[in-house]
């Protein structure tokens, strides 16, 4: 978006348009011609990193705050979960089982929407990493509502575009998946980790971590799934064996439906944040 302060300088739109109208000589055509900020070589070189660090923290978030956008309700989930109606195409057994949890994902995310909207949606919008599976679901449920929905897309060399229930102006598409992660937890009000593989159990730890060690604050983590996930993670043996605290079994909860999410949603109180770190 154009800044509309009066300003007595000729801004970068106007200049990058006029060099494009420049006489082409040899000197135009030469790359070191180009201006920085229009030059797409220039920008991809190694030692612009730090630059596309801030471009891809700033873009995402001057955009929201322009949508006025003040808190979200975070979605992790595994892309391979298929809509019930679709299990047959499940590769496994264990998906085709795992399926209803769609349809958990899109009747919470619908029902979060509708609590969105009563606050002309600031609060509790959705946001998804924009793909297939259980993000989907998400962005669904916020469509079935009439509300905006966020994706987070990051580009992998297997995925396509993002789903088409993502809203469009706040589907955004990264490069570093350590920025992704951080605009997923800037706004979050709540975390709901459902179904999934490597990189919905990398969004899990790295978000408990946060909370852990004091990093972030205390929101409602929800478990959607207690079968799935006792099945997949031993936290009681990591408690036993001393590598977290027993207090940081408290710092989640199990849930299996929609109810039971919106409900700890609902009565959350927030905990104090812990004076001391706990054992890693």
């Amino acid at each position: 978006m154009k800044d509309d302060r009066h300003s007595p300088f000729r801004d970068a739109h106007t200049d990058r348009d006029t060099a494009e109208q420049i006489p082409d000589t040899p000197q135009t055509r030469a790359p070191a011609y180009r201006l920085a900020f229009a030059d797409d070589e220039f920008l991809c070189r190694d030692e612009l990193r730090p630059v596309r660090l801030q471009l891809e923290l700033l873009k995402p978030e001057m955009i929201l705050d322009e949508r006025g956008i003040e808190s979200t309700i975070v979605l992790f989930g595994g892309a391979r979960i298929p809509e019930p109606a679709k299990k047959h195409t499940a590769r496994t057994d264990t998906l085709a089982e795992l399926s209803h949890y769609y349809d958990v994902a899109r009747d919470f995310s619908r029902r979060i929407t509708e609590k969105s909207m009563k606050t002309y949606g600031r609060e509790f919008v959705i946001c998804t990493g924009g793909g297939p599976g259980v993000m989907e679901a998400g962005n669904r449920g916020a469509a079935d509502a009439g509300g905006a929905s966020i994706g987070l897309n990051v580009v992998l060399p297997h995925e396509q575009a993002p789903n088409e229930y993502v809203t469009p102006g706040l589907c955004f598409n990264f490069h570093y998946f350590a920025i992704r992660k951080m605009h997923f937890l800037m706004r979050a009000r709540a975390i709901c980790i459902f179904p999934g593989g490597f990189g919905t159990m990398d969004e899990m730890f790295e978000s408990l971590t946060l909370i852990q060690t004091g990093r972030m604050r205390r929101v409602p983590f929800l478990l959607f799934g207690r079968d799935f996930w006792h099945r997949i993670v031993n936290w009681k043996a990591l408690a036993e064996a001393g590598t977290i605290s027993d207090e940081d079994l408290d710092l989640f909860r199990y849930v299996d439906s929609a109810d039971e999410a919106m409900e700890i949603i609902e009565q959350w109180e927030p905990a104090p944040q812990r004076d001391e770190l706990p054992g890693r």
